[in-house]
């Protein structure tokens, strides 16, 4: 696991971006792993002005989500289809048939995870997965207790997820809905390469566990650690109880692989 500390969000947000870019320009077909929520935001806005001024190319990539809510359609105004439309796939040239998220109203949620599960072995698997960090620790809807090797299936939401979520349901966490398709930690440890995005102090205390402390299923991001090429980009604020931050700093200052970004430090 690398970690990459950066002056604030809109700077992290910046290399998250360029290293997505960087990657679908090496591969126009990549398979791109997205996630959703706040932090990510500026992620989807800074690919799409780089596609509307730079020519960024989307026709050829494949995406799958992390995640979607069970019992809402693709039309409800919370669903993560709805998210994902809004900020990045109705802005750039890619064709809805190359977009992918876990059906939450199908009839039969089993054959759902298997179908997605399937889906993501037929592109050839993910190159490059997008995540953030929930407050608990949690990846896509990994909540603290998931299996390291779980696979896409159904989960239900911790309080303190549907808390954090409710904004996108006009505040009311009791409007979250209760359960979710995830892919699993192991589907998401089967990608090519990970890319932790984690911004804010609220962050700071669950990143240092998921970074620093121990390998545990109370904290699925620290399953990460199992990940061959994993890379967390962190803002000042959310980097601010590690340890070993000046460690880290050397790291992306004399790692080579980092060397076209040190304008972003």
């Amino acid at each position: 696991m690398e970690v990459i500390i950066l002056p604030d969000k809109a700077k992290a947000a910046l290399l998250v971006a360029r290293i997505i870019a960087r990657a679908l320009r090496a591969k126009p077909d990549l398979v791109l792993g997205l996630a959703t929520g706040r932090t990510m935001e500026p992620v989807y806005g800074l690919l799409v002005e780089m596609h509307q001024q730079a020519g960024l190319d989307f026709s050829r990539c494949a995406t799958f989500n992390l995640d979607e809510y069970i019992g809402i359609p693709a039309d409800h105004p919370g669903s993560y289809r709805r998210y994902m439309d809004a900020f990045l796939f109705d802005r750039v040239n890619l064709s809805q048939a190359r977009t992918h998220l876990p059906d939450g109203i199908a009839s039969d949620l089993s054959a759902e995870c298997h179908r997605y599960e399937a889906l993501i072995a037929q592109a050839g698997g993910i190159d490059l997965q997008l995540l953030g960090i929930g407050d608990d620790g949690h990846i896509g809807f990994n909540e603290p207790l998931s299996s390291l090797r779980s696979r896409t299936r159904e989960k239900a939401l911790t309080p303190a997820t549907r808390e954090q979520n409710a904004p996108q349901f006009g505040g009311d966490p009791a409007q979250v809905p209760g359960r979710a398709l995830t892919m699993g930690v192991g589907t998401i440890l089967d990608s090519r390469r990970c890319l932790l995005l984690v911004t804010g102090r609220s962050k700071a205390a669950i990143l240092a566990q998921a970074v620093e402390g121990p390998i545990t299923a109370m904290v699925p991001a620290s399953a990460l650690h199992l990940h061959p090429r994993c890379q967390v980009v962190a803002d000042e604020e959310a980097a601010s109880a590690l340890r070993g931050i000046d460690q880290y700093r050397w790291l992306f200052a004399h790692e080579p692989e980092w060397a076209d970004f040190q304008d972003l430090a």
